[in-house]
């Protein structure tokens, strides 16, 4: 027994001896790495050519985080060998290339936020390192904040900001496909800084620089520019810029089947499109193109020309939106027609409810060209023997739209019948009868917005009332200082406007290739709340430079807000409420 207790203290004791534990207490590791030396002279001067690397030593074991991302080096330095650390950490950061340095030029390794300690991942930001081939290092900057013009959304900490600055050399022959000569990234808060530039001309730009490849691509990211060279003779601070959306350039994209014949697709908003039929079934073809549409519709009757019936058939096209001028284009695809690609309509009154004081609208998958409303009836629910005036129409703006007119009482429950084959496309009827109910909500399931405008647009211009999306719920082409929405689903509203400057019924993106600007567009510094019954009425100064992000900023003067509820004569019979109501600093006035 004694040896038994003798063996069970002897393994406690080499058990309890044995266990390791992590240390208990002390600090958390806070602290960013700190630059102690490189193989470059401290003077940074006068840095032989043939230099072929760059070490950078730390005072502790780094690693770097998304370095092809974050490393910016100004003026580019092409054929990188080697970048270490990677995924080992170390003591310290080593950058190889294969070229040889320009003569009499500053160089800066900018690496944003890429160099972080292996314990804790505490980055060193912003940090730069600067040398020159020439017996100075030139040490002028330019900087200022760069904005989305149209951003909408809130910038979240998981969102990464893409925006660059860069500078090209100002010569005969700009070569915008090739890296800037200086280029860096825009912060989170959207300030940039350009550092250690050499006196002369640039051009400055900012864009989105979506694939990482420090080059703007037009059409796929987002441009901000200034027409005039900059002439940097000293520095410069406070140079804002803004993004818009780039013209794409205008070039085929792609044609596959669809409902009715064939759909081909463009880049670059085309305003004119010219398209054939190289085919000789198809002689009978219909082309539809609305100007500055990415799409273009061929019709064609599948079935009287036998196209595609039994096996797949080569159809050929041509089209005259190419790299060439005045040229013309064949294209091709295999097309099998679809039987169940049939003329069809349906209600775009998706939940059933009118609103007040609006058309009953109607859409079809195929290009509208023709209606017959004589036989089509229009009742109230309940009452078929009555049959209600009404009239119809194709819209004047969506040819695949149908309006329809009556004096619908708000509560009442209606049922319209269109029977087949009255509404046509060009080679096809709707197959089917359709019948559609629908009822009218009540006015006070609505509210109104009301806008004054100071420093509004000289020309037309859109204001649109978006959802949290960006998706485009109201909108109206308009001009002058005031403008009201009168029947508005309650819902919290962000509203923009977009100019026509040129008054081509079109938003213009920004063409860099041709030093063209966007079209002036704005956007209300806060979201617009709408309640039923309800009419909120907005003071809007074009000048105002307060935004989503940032609704306290701005130097314009804030004009409170007021709303006051609407009212509807025939709908309201409510006694003035003498109590005033006060909701997120708007005074509503209430219903008289």
């Amino acid at each position: 027994m004694k040896r038994f207790l003798l063996l069970f203290v002897i393994c406690f004791l080499v058990h309890s001896c044995a266990r390791v534990g992590s240390p208990v207490g002390g600090p958390k590791d806070t602290l960013a790495p700190r630059f102690l030396s490189s193989n470059i002279d401290t003077t940074r001067i006068n840095v032989k050519r043939d230099i072929r690397e760059l070490r950078l030593d730390f005072d502790e074991y780094v690693t770097l985080k998304d370095i092809n991302k974050n490393l910016i080096i100004s003026p580019p330095i092409k054929n990188i060998k080697r970048i270490l650390p990677s995924g080992i950490a170390n003591k310290f950061v080593l950058i190889q290339w294969s070229d040889t340095l320009q003569a009499n030029t500053t160089y800066n390794f900018n690496f944003g936020n890429s160099i972080v300690d292996n314990n804790e991942s505490n980055p060193l930001r912003y940090f730069n390192f600067a040398f020159s081939t020439g017996e100075k290092l030139d040490d002028l900057y330019v900087s200022g904040e760069v904005k989305d013009a149209l951003d909408i959304k809130k910038k979240s900490s998981s969102s990464e900001n893409k925006l660059v600055v860069g500078l090209y050399q100002v010569k005969d022959t700009m070569n915008y496909k090739q890296k800037p000569y200086y280029i860096t990234k825009v912060d989170d808060d959207g300030y940039y800084e350009l550092n250690y530039l050499t006196p002369g001309k640039y051009k400055i730009i900012a864009f989105e620089d979506e694939n990482g490849n420090s080059v703007y691509d037009p059409g796929k990211e987002k441009i901000g520019f200034q027409k005039d060279p900059l002439n940097i003779e000293k520095s410069i601070s406070g140079l804002n810029l803004k993004v818009y959306p780039s013209k794409k350039p205008l070039k085929y994209s792609e044609m596959k089947e669809a409902p009715g014949g064939v759909l081909m697709t463009f880049e670059g908003n085309p305003a004119e499109v010219k398209v054939q039929s190289l085919n000789d079934k198809l002689k009978d073809v219909k082309i539809t193109h609305a100007p500055k549409s990415d799409s273009v519709r061929i019709w064609f009757d599948a079935v009287k020309n036998n196209v595609g019936q039994e096996t797949t058939e080569k159809l050929v096209f041509s089209h005259n939106m190419g790299p060439k001028k005045d040229s013309i284009y064949n294209v091709s695809l295999f097309y099998k027609f679809n039987k169940k690609d049939v003329m069809d309509i349906n209600s775009d009154n998706g939940g059933g409810s009118l609103a007040p004081q609006s058309d009953f609208k109607l859409s079809s998958n195929y290009f509208i060209d023709k209606i017959d409303p004589t036989s089509w009836r229009l009742t109230v629910k309940g009452d078929s023997l009555n049959t209600l005036p009404f009239t119809a129409k194709i819209s004047e703006t969506n040819p695949y739209q149908i309006q329809v007119k009556s004096d619908f009482v708000t509560g009442k429950n209606y049922q319209l019948l269109i029977p087949s084959k009255t509404v046509s496309s060009f080679y096809a009827k709707n197959t089917q009868a359709k019948r559609f109910d629908f009822d009218v909500a009540k006015i006070d399931q609505f509210g109104s917005l009301a806008f004054t405008l100071s420093n509004a647009p000289t020309g037309k211009y859109w204001i649109q009332l978006l959802d949290s999306s960006g998706k485009v719920i109201y909108q109206k082409y308009t001009q002058g200082d005031k403008v009201k929405f009168d029947i508005l689903k309650p819902e919290e509203y962000i509203v923009r406007i977009l100019v026509d400057n040129n008054g081509n019924k079109f938003w213009d993106e920004a063409d860099f290739a041709h030093e063209i600007f966007a079209e002036d567009a704005y956007i209300f510094y806060k979201k617009v709340i709408i309640r039923g019954l309800w009419e909120t009425n907005e003071d809007w100064d074009l000048h105002d430079t307060r935004t989503l992000d940032s609704p306290k900023g701005g130097t314009s003067p804030v004009t409170p807000n007021t709303s006051t509820p609407s009212v509807d004569k025939k709908e309201t019979t409510e006694q003035p409420i003498k109590k005033e109501l006060k909701l997120n600093n708007a005074v509503l006035t209430p219903v008289k």
